[in-house]
């Protein structure tokens, strides 16, 4: 029976200043570094083992996947290009504040986030979805019960996990939120309610 471990990567340059990152490639803050090594403390303690490490090619996820291998003194991530966030379209760049003004009534809002559905550009929870079943199927194809790490984003580890445990997804975006550097299993004998393994400190949404 395959494990799958989904972290998010810590608080990037964007996050500290409440910015729709996308695919802008920024690096993490000292804030996100600390996060990192924070998760990555968390699972060498709890003794949690990898057979293989993904990241996101983004560096704020490869740094994050980076300093978790390098904790648990295991190969590099490889990094894989489903595993990056999601197109926000001409959303990108934009304060996460003004997300409700520019995008309503097209949106679902969660406790801490608003949820663009559609704007111009942008790829649409759905799509994501069929993105996150490519993945899964890849991983299921080739790590058979092994034990998995992929280190992603905000959005799409959302799909990944409504995927997994085909939940409907609209559900899923205001069900409970994902914090940076934060780590979910998925698993046959993990509920999806009893997935979320380590919380960390947040500083940002």
């Amino acid at each position: 029976m395959i494990k799958i471990y989904l972290a998010r990567h810590g608080q990037d340059k964007d996050n500290e200043m409440w910015i729709l990152n996308w695919h802008r490639d920024m690096p993490l803050t000292e804030i996100g570094l600390d996060q990192a090594k924070q998760v990555a403390q968390k699972i060498k303690d709890s003794k949690i083992h990898f057979d293989k490490i993904y990241s996101s090619p983004l560096q704020r996820a490869y740094q994050t996947a980076k300093i978790i291998s390098d904790y648990l003194q295991v190969d590099a991530p490889e990094k894989n290009e489903l595993l990056i966030e999601r197109d926000f379209g001409i959303m990108t760049g934009k304060p996460t504040k003004d997300s409700k003004k520019l995008c309503s009534p097209d949106i679902i809002q969660a406790e801490l986030i608003t949820y663009f559905l559609s704007p111009e550009g942008a790829e649409t929870f759905p799509q994501l979805i069929i993105r996150a079943k490519k993945l899964l199927d890849f991983i299921k194809s080739k790590h058979d019960g092994q034990s998995i790490l992929m280190v992603t984003h905000g959005d799409f580890w959302k799909m990944i996990y409504a995927a997994y445990y085909n939940l409907d997804w609209q559900e899923v975006l205001t069900m409970f939120h994902f914090g940076n550097s934060e780590l979910l299993l998925l698993s046959d004998d993990s509920s999806a309610e009893d997935s979320h393994i380590f919380n960390i400190k947040q500083h940002n949404s």
